[in-house]
């Protein structure tokens, strides 16, 4: 392996229309924190970047559906999704975002450099464009079925159901998802990275250079390179985002894919001025923490726009992750199916490490893998209660019952103890080796496997049994078991920092470098430690329901609101049914509502009278259509006054799932008044 000086970690930018949840976590930003902690142990000059990707289609249609701005959706968002990261102690040495002037300068410039080198094409294409809401769409904007899986809800970019990439031309039966309407094709201009220009450098850099890159990263990059590379837009028809800096560049904005990226540069920047040293000086090794949707833009996409820039550094590795699942199905945000990081805050405080330790232990590191709650509270009760939390407890009580919380002195180790010290240096080395290679799942199982021999050596030694017969034994017993507990605060630092410093202060000793673990000789006799406290509790039957209940009423919601027809309400009595006189009745006059856009004033003749009823469906009637049609009318609901005008009832009407209203009318004309039961 290439030694370098230094190392920059950057992960993946989420987008800040809505918060992280835990296969956020899982897929990249644990992995990464890990990864950090560990060379910082080993004092190695690394940096972790990070930051909120604010532009793009998502944000804008957040920002529609909740009727605000672009702006306000990702104030709120960024700040949430920050705080849920520092609250797991995920630790940037930045978290930034791409709304920042210094971020809008760097994706600029950058975007200058390779057009003025020639490196982009230009092209005038036929897009997807919106008569009714008069604008070209996004490939988000767009909706249709989905070629490969059938799905009906796939977007012009990726069809969620089955993850494939799409292009919106891909789409069957595409419709705007702004107005509903068929999309017409309509030319616009716009600028491509050549990727098919670069084929031929990353088949050498990625097939041939870097096969020691995780082989679900490799394979996805090989996959794309046999079916050869097209160009690909820089640029899109948005009014949010980076402005195309160019004269012809009006109502365009640099395509977020390119812009996000880069906001790794900005972000760097933003931290330190000597930014171009973790950028551009080739002893700096550059690694992406990504989830394996963004692999092909990390792997082949960037690095393609690096090359072309030419004075910055090519990744060195992308140990990417696949999509973890929660309870057997996919996590989706929109079905809200899933574990958010600010709830189970609240729900499981002071348990990051928890999370933190269940997610490393299940990570999907080649294939995607899956969350259950069962899951979290067996690895919770059964290794860092029982194991963990155990061995440590019974360590630190002892040695307070035993010698009032003095670090006795060893006297002459036995073979065991020899054994047992040794095996504890080989799972540091085994702990290490397997952080070096990414390989997470492993580290963490070795690191816990410390807590394992530890709790294994008290059982055998039984040095309870020992105390009135073998006091030297005993106090032997004792030095080893808090050297193992001491090396536990160095091993599981990277994984479960919080834990790590509450052992820390339990043992009363300072934190110590990656060269220390697997040292025997951590805690010198004299020392006094303070007294014993739980490191975890165990989780309740009833704490895991409450996380099942709360996932199934997020699917019944989600079934109801994505559902043709409304929920029923509430029941009523019979007697309450049998007050409501309904009858039929035809509309003989219809004129609209002065100043008002959706109210009809209506004269019906309910075969009793002929009454006004005042009616909000001028968007979807005009009067002259509906004079001589026959209707249901309530003619025995309380008068009111609407706009001025008495309403004399209510004529009853139909809405479908697209909120357009129809007339509840008698299949065959009948004698107006007659009653509807």
């Amino acid at each position: 392996m290439t030694q370098f000086k230094r190392t920059l970690v950057t992960t993946a930018l989420p987008y800040a229309n809505g918060p992280v949840h835990i296969g956020h976590l899982a897929g990249v930003y644990i992995p990464a924190d890990i990864y950090v902690r560990y060379l910082r142990l080993k004092k190695k000059d690394v940096l972790l970047i990070g930051g909120s990707d604010e532009h793009g289609v998502p944000i804008t249609l957040k920002a529609r559906d909740e009727g605000v701005t672009p702006g306000d959706i990702v104030d709120k968002y960024h700040n949430l999704i920050k705080e849920s990261f520092e609250e797991f102690g995920i630790s940037f040495d930045i978290y930034s975002r791409t709304t920042t002037e210094t971020h809008h300068k760097t994706a600029s410039d950058f975007f200058k450099k390779l057009y003025y080198k020639g490196e982009f094409i230009e092209k005038e294409t036929e897009q997807y464009y919106d008569e009714k809401s008069d604008q070209f769409l996004a490939d988000r904007y767009i909706t249709g079925t989905c070629p490969h899986c059938n799905s009906e809800n796939a977007y012009g970019d990726q069809c969620e159901s089955c993850g494939t990439s799409l292009n919106a031309t891909d789409l069957i039966d595409p419709k705007s998802a702004i107005s509903g309407n068929i999309p017409i094709m309509k030319k616009t201009k716009h600028w491509y990275l050549p990727l098919d220009k670069h084929e031929p450098f990353l088949k050498q850099w990625i097939l041939k250079d870097h096969k020691e890159w995780k082989s679900n990263v490799y394979g996805q990059c090989k996959s794309w390179l046999d079916l050869g590379l097209q160009p690909r837009a820089v640029s899109r028809d948005l009014n949010w985002g980076v402005p195309v800096p160019l004269k012809d560049g009006e109502g365009k904005v640099l395509y977020v894919w390119f812009d996000a990226p880069i906001g790794y540069i900005s972000a760097t920047k933003e931290l330190t001025p000597d930014w171009e040293k973790y950028w551009k000086d080739k002893e700096t090794r550059l690694l992406h923490f990504i989830g394996k949707d963004n692999i092909v833009f990390h792997c082949i996409v960037f690095p393609s726009m690096l090359k072309a820039e030419g004075s910055f550094n090519l990744p060195d590795n992308v140990p990417a992750n696949e999509f973890l699942n929660l309870e057997g199905n996919k996590i989706s945000t929109s079905k809200n199916w899933a574990v958010w990081l600010h709830e189970y805050l609240r729900e499981f405080e002071g348990m990051q490490d928890v999370l933190r330790y269940v997610l490393t232990a299940n990570a999907p590191e080649t294939k995607d893998n899956d969350f259950t709650w069962k899951d979290f509270q067996a690895h919770n009760n059964n290794e860092l209660v029982a194991i963990y939390g155990n061995f440590v407890n019974r360590s630190v009580v002892l040695t307070h019952k035993y010698y009032k919380g003095e670090v006795p002195k060893a006297g002459e180790l036995k073979d065991f103890d020899r054994e047992t010290l040794t095996k504890m240096k080989e799972l540091t080395q085994k702990t290490e080796t397997a952080l070096d290679n990414f390989r997470f799942r492993e580290a963490v199982r070795e690191a816990i496997n410390l807590a394992r021999l530890g709790n294994k050596y008290l059982a055998d030694t039984e040095p309870w049994k020992l105390i009135k017969t073998d006091k030297e034994r005993v106090a032997t017993i004792m030095n080893v078991s808090l050297q193992i507990t001491a090396n536990l605060t160095i091993i599981t630092e990277p994984f479960m920092p919080f834990t790590a410093d509450r052992l820390r202060k339990m043992l009363n000793i300072p934190s110590a470098d990656w060269s220390e673990c697997g040292n025997p000789e951590l805690l010198k006799p004299g020392h006094i430690i303070g007294k014993a406290a739980f490191l975890f509790r165990k989780i309740e039957d009833d704490e895991i329901q409450k996380q099942y209940d709360k996932l199934i009423a997020s699917e019944k919601a989600n079934k109801i609101a994505n559902a043709d027809v409304k929920p029923s309400k509430d029941n009523i009595s019979f007697e309450e049914f049998t007050k409501m006189d309904i009858r039929t009745g035809t509309i003989l006059e219809a004129e609209k509502v002065p100043k008002t856009k959706k109210l009809l004033k209506i004269k019906v003749d309910t075969g009793i009278d002929e009454r006004t009823v005042v009616s909000g469906i001028a968007q979807f009637f005009e009067p002259q259509e509906i004079k001589g049609r026959q209707v249901a009318i309530m003619v025995n609901l309380a008068t009111r006054k609407i706009k001025g005008i008495e309403s004399q009832g209510m004529i009853l009407m139909a809405e479908d799932a697209d909120g357009k209203l129809v007339f509840v009318s008698p299949l065959n004309n009948v004698k107006n008044g007659s009653e509807i039961k």
